[in-house]
């Protein structure tokens, strides 16, 4: 088989992840030439970039995470990815992962297998390992529970304050019973607005923590505490 060969774009992400600094090339490397791993690992050396560093930055770029988002009034109020590892993770690496997935949700969860099939799941959050030809595939999914009860029950309470209103209408009662209607229609505006503003930085930040631990399981050689650099501040919020 031909030496996997990668494009500008890809030269730039790996340098991007192997050093703290982006590099600043000389020369534009022509799309349909690229680099092979030797030689960016030449390049690297000149550098003062470690090859085992770039070789890790490189499998991150060969990985392609199918990103997913469950939309609710043009919210993110779910978030889902998908990512072909590639290769198999043994059981003491499955294990490993599953308490890199309690650290970094900050959640005991419950592990279950079913055959090949493996799952961790806590609430609405859920992490299946899944047997593939070419190895493992990584599925993680979730939604914001609390959220999406919020805007519900927001959405519900202006019903109710709009039936209200329309029977005291009909019944002559309109204004006595203003104040009231107000008061539902006021808390179910509330509830509306404190769950959409949660889901943007939610989303944000389960994204890149799915895809960091995506990364960590792709590879042996990340240590423990790169997680925890990518993807900032934990929450418990599923």
């Amino acid at each position: 088989m031909a030496e996997r060969r990668y494009d500008d774009k890809e030269i730039a992400a790996i340098f991007r992840a192997a050093a703290e600094t982006p590099p600043s090339p000389q020369h534009e490397v022509p799309q349909d030439e690229g680099l092979t791993l030797p030689d960016l690992q030449a390049i690297g050396r000149e550098v003062g970039i470690a090859p085992d560093a770039i070789a890790h930055a490189a499998r991150g770029v060969d990985l392609r995470p199918v990103a997913a988002a469950r939309m609710f009034l043009g919210l993110p109020i779910g978030v889902s990815r998908t990512v072909q590892l590639n290769r198999r993770l043994s059981d003491e690496e499955w294990e490993r992962f599953v308490v890199q997935l309690r650290e970094v949700f900050n959640a005991r969860g419950r592990t279950r297998s079913d055959g090949a099939l493996r799952q961790w799941t806590n609430g609405n959050l859920q992490v299946l390992l899944e047997p593939t030809e070419a190895g493992h595939r990584l599925r993680f999914g979730t939604v914001h529970g609390a959220a999406s009860a919020s805007i519900a029950a927001g959405f519900v309470s202006l019903g109710v304050a709009a039936v209200t209103a329309a029977v005291a209408a009909f019944s002559g009662t309109l204004g006595e019973a203003l104040y009231g209607i107000g008061f539902i229609a006021v808390m179910g505006t509330g509830m509306i607005v404190s769950g959409a503003l949660r889901l943007p930085g939610w989303a944000r930040l389960r994204s890149r923590q799915m895809e960091a631990l995506a990364a960590q399981a792709a590879t042996t050689s990340s240590p423990p505490n790169d997680i925890d650099n990518q993807v900032g501040p934990r929450s418990i919020q599923r």
